[in-house]
């Protein structure tokens, strides 16, 4: 049987059966170093989807670069059908500075589909819609909360794309959301192209969280099990039943002060449960935080220290009056997974 053709980026081939690492020039730092969009490239020898996986569009969401560097150590794609384009750090100089920005403070993930003759993040944009978007047919953006925030591992998905959603529920998640796409996202310029695109959020900036990373190994191999990229043997299944959400909201701080907080991400609420409690630093004026509608907590601030009006508690409203408990059952399900018995570095 013969080999598929090699495939090209930046006129640089990678042949059938293949890996490499490929380094697509940006430009040229002030003191004269090279900066450069390195991407893994995986060729299968068979025929098959082209996939991309991003992580690091705002430099300080690490998560995303520890889920790519543990599924790239993965045996599974060994056997790969198809391509697998790999960019664990998109925003190098962000990631570099510990910043979510470039350093223009322009915010990349606005800046779709850019422009070669832009800001630099224009051109940036413009590289990886060009060079990585545009070569395939689905890609997986990894990214975290904010800084001082925590997210529920979750998947966000476009409106009106059954496809995304069904890839979406393959991938496990405690939670999926419909989300409308921003202008200038990365997810807007891609559905622009006919590139399906699930949004993977979960832990928080600057930081590692084991069962966030495991969630997302996990889930990425169980899509690429659905697009008949790996053996299906390769991957367990899961029994995990996500919870649908199409809207969400931010619970905001009532008043200044010291934030107790009394429920935390995973937990759900009805509509007057007590979130938490808002203190004066001499303890003699209270405010109750409840909760203003019934959801689940997909997120929420780290921060004791609130001003007024600041956002607490994300709370997405469920579609199902009942769901299980999915976020138990994938802690559980991954604790039992042998993909990763080996000790992880947290």
């Amino acid at each position: 049987m013969a080999l598929r053709q090699a495939f090209e980026i930046l006129d640089q081939p990678v042949e059938a059966g293949t890996r490499r690492t490929v380094d697509l020039p940006i430009s040229v730092l002030s003191n004269h170093m090279p900066l450069m969009l390195p991407v893994h490239i995986v060729h299968g020898q068979t025929a098959g989807p082209t996939i991309f996986l991003s992580a690091a569009v705002h430099g300080d969401e690490i998560i995303g670069v520890e889920i790519i560097r543990r599924l790239l150590k993965s045996p599974v794609l060994d056997k790969l059908r198809g391509t697998l384009l790999a960019v664990p750090v998109v925003n190098s100089l962000g990631f570099i500075g510990r910043s979510r920005y470039l350093p223009d403070r322009r915010d990349l993930n606005r800046s779709f589909p850019g422009s070669a003759k832009g800001s630099l993040a224009a051109q940036l944009a413009d590289l990886f819609l060009t060079q990585i978007v545009k070569k395939s047919d689905f890609g997986i953006d990894l990214h975290s909360a904010a800084i001082h925030r925590v997210n529920l591992p979750q998947i966000r998905v476009s409106p009106d794309r059954p496809k995304s959603l069904e890839l979406a529920i393959a991938f496990g998640p405690p939670l999926v959301i419909t989300a409308p796409l921003r202008e200038g996202s990365l997810r807007h310029v891609a559905a622009e192209f006919d590139t399906e695109v699930l949004l993977f959020e979960a832990g928080e900036a600057l930081r590692f969280d084991e069962f966030a990373v495991r969630a997302g190994v996990s889930g990425i191999l169980r899509v690429m099990k659905k697009l008949e990229m790996i053996r299906a043997k390769a991957v367990r299944d899961t029994k995990v039943r996500p919870a649908l959400s199409e809207s969400s909201q931010w619970l905001r701080a009532p008043a200044g002060g010291l934030f107790r907080a009394f429920k935390t991400i995973g937990e759900r609420v009805e509509q007057g449960d007590l979130i938490g409690i808002i203190s004066d630093p001499f303890g003699e004026a209270e405010t109750e935080v409840l909760a203003q509608r019934a959801g689940l907590i997909i997120g929420r601030s780290n921060l004791p220290v609130v001003n007024q009006g600041d956002g607490l508690a994300h709370v997405a409203v469920l579609k199902r009056a009942q769901v299980e408990d999915a976020t138990e059952r994938l802690e559980a399900e991954l604790q039992a997974d042998p993909l990763f018995d080996e000790e992880e570095i947290i």
